[in-house]
């Protein structure tokens, strides 16, 4: 054999080991497509978007989006029952935060195929899901709420949403104790932070009527 095939076949067979060595690396990392475009075989579609989600994070997700629903529909009633416009503009700003919130948890869940709670706060609750949210007012207490106008909705509202925002408070530290999933750990400690600053709003309010 010649000098000159020799070398011929010994650059055939570094190509192809750089081929085989890059086709490697690009499928050990996150892709799960296979040819065509199918998933490659044995691959769970899901895996990659829940590689980095914990049990707590789903709780976390499926537990604060009925809970913000009931935050949000409070907000809205103090629009034609407030009598104090600092009522009304920490209602509105409550609703200006927690509505988008409960559409990026819904999105994270539907992400991770998990189940999302529909319906009202007062249907929210998932099959199975046996753990009690902190803060959540009964139907009575709604229906009182509802029922209340001017400064008796006034002292309602605050008393009742300090309650629920404590309660929020106490999920969201829970997930940053538990959770590993980094929007949802960023999502709970922006909700310690404005929730608790609210809090001391309306304690203030509170304590000049």
């Amino acid at each position: 054999m010649s000098t000159r095939t020799l070398a011929r076949r010994a650059a055939l067979a570094g190509v192809a080991l750089t081929t085989a060595s890059a086709l490697t690396a690009c499928g050990g990392g996150h892709s799960t497509e296979g040819g065509h475009g199918r998933p490659a075989a044995g691959t769970a579609p899901a895996a990659s978007v829940s590689a980095g989600v914990a049990p707590a994070d789903v709780m976390f997700a499926q537990m604060m989006i009925p809970h913000h629903q009931q935050a949000v529909r409070m907000s809205e009633l103090a629009g034609n029952r407030a009598a104090d416009p600092e009522v009304t503009r920490l209602a509105e700003q409550i609703r200006a935060a927690q509505a988008p919130e409960i559409a990026t948890m819904t999105g994270w869940l539907t992400a991770w195929g998990r189940p999302v709670p529909s319906g009202g706060p007062a249907d929210g609750h998932l099959p199975g899901m046996d753990h009690g949210m902190p803060g959540m007012m009964s139907d009575a207490d709604l229906a009182r709420l509802e029922g209340a106008t001017g400064r008796d909705f006034d002292r309602r509202f605050l008393t009742l949403m300090i309650a629920h925002h404590e309660g929020a408070i106490t999920m969201a530290r829970q997930e940053l104790a538990d959770g590993r999933h980094a929007g949802a750990r960023a999502m709970a400690q922006q909700i310690v932070t404005t929730q608790q600053g609210e809090i001391d709003t309306m304690r203030k309010i509170l304590a000049r009527r």
